[in-house]
């Protein structure tokens, strides 16, 4: 089967080391949330402990910080500088751009029937939301994190009413962001009709050349004119590899399902 690279290995790196940093991140954070549950209790002993699963999730709320540092000086070392500012802004840019903002009220058309589907490029709009809710998720929920671990020290400099405040946005944003992975993300990655019952391109780095010409038609004509899609056209993965990646992939869906369906189960619980 043909197949077009869409991902690098290193790129591949950094979004398993995400997925797996912020799963136990929600597993912890739910653990200490939840701790005056039984299903709180539950979670938190699969770490050893409350004690230990704050720690836990302590260290990794640091790696997490570290990963999103090492990743910024990755695309800054990555941006072509002789062709700022054009060069992050073009058709290969995870960054935003005008266009993204017609092809979103495009494809709303299309799915009230009243437009027809827009042509994609390299990355649709939804997924440059979910790249950029990455820096902003990360950062809030680290700086809030941070302080939050020793609200003692930082009392000296700001009040306590602030750290109240921090801890709620800590929470509500730890939340928002386990329910859009959970909702969002992993149906638009998996669940649509030409990705069921997984999408492995972050997994394998590449996509079918076909499924890219329906979903990304754009993308593959603007490398056919420009005579350098033969570069990107690779085989596909080995069969062990791939069930490997079904493996994994079916595991942390299954994790943040479980996680989502029982945080709502026992929201009540909260309240006392």
């Amino acid at each position: 089967m043909t197949r077009i690279k869409r991902f690098t290995p290193v790129q591949r790196v950094f979004h398993l080391l995400l997925m797996l940093f912020f799963l136990t991140q929600a597993f912890t954070g739910l653990a200490r949330l939840y701790i005056e549950t039984n299903w709180g209790r539950f979670l938190a002993s699969i770490f050893g402990g409350y004690n230990k699963a704050l720690t836990i999730h302590w260290w990794v709320g640091i790696f997490m910080l570290a990963l999103l540092g090492v990743h910024v000086i990755y695309v800054l070392i990555h941006i072509d500088w002789r062709r700022f500012p054009k060069s992050v802004y073009g058709p290969d840019s995870i960054l935003p751009r005008k266009e993204d903002l017609f092809q979103a009220l495009q494809h709303i058309g299309w799915l009230l029937g009243i437009k027809e589907a827009p042509r994609f490029d390299r990355w649709g709009y939804w997924e440059k939301f979910d790249y950029l809710a990455v820096f902003w998720g990360i950062t809030l929920l680290g700086g809030t994190g941070v302080i939050l671990y020793n609200p003692i020290f930082f009392s000296h400099y700001i009040p306590g009413w602030v750290l109240n405040v921090l801890l709620w946005v800590h929470r509500i944003e730890a939340i928002l962001a386990i329910a859009h992975v959970t909702t969002i993300h992993f149906f638009i990655g998996h669940l649509r009709r030409h990705n069921f019952p997984m999408d492995l391109a972050m997994f394998e780095g590449s996509v079918d050349l076909e499924k890219a010409r329906h979903e990304r038609p754009a993308w593959v004509e603007r490398m056919e004119q420009n005579s350098n899609l033969h570069t990107t056209l690779v085989g596909s993965a080995p069969k062990a590899l791939r069930i490997l990646y079904y493996a994994c992939g079916f595991t942390i869906i299954i994790c943040f399902l479980y996680l989502f369906a029982n945080g709502l189960a026992n929201a009540r619980g909260l309240l006392g």
